[in-house]
């Protein structure tokens, strides 16, 4: 059986963390700032976890990620 690669752009995005949840920080924070609302921003710096019914799918992006 071949190795299974890891997905390039996943790598970058996302951490598994202790627990086994998968964090990933928010897009949309890196021009063109003026016409999204302070909220919209604000909420954007923070990290966010994986949705559990998406979890699956960055799991066989990421077969090796520990």
């Amino acid at each position: 059986m071949p190795k299974v690669k890891t997905h390039s752009g996943a790598k970058k995005r996302f951490k598994r963390t202790a627990t086994g949840k998968f964090k990933f920080a928010h897009v949309f924070k890196r021009h063109l700032l003026t016409g999204r609302t302070k909220k919209r921003k604000r909420q954007a710096r923070n990290s966010a976890y994986v949705p559990d019914a998406h979890h699956h799918q960055i799991e066989k992006l990421l077969p090796y990620k520990d």
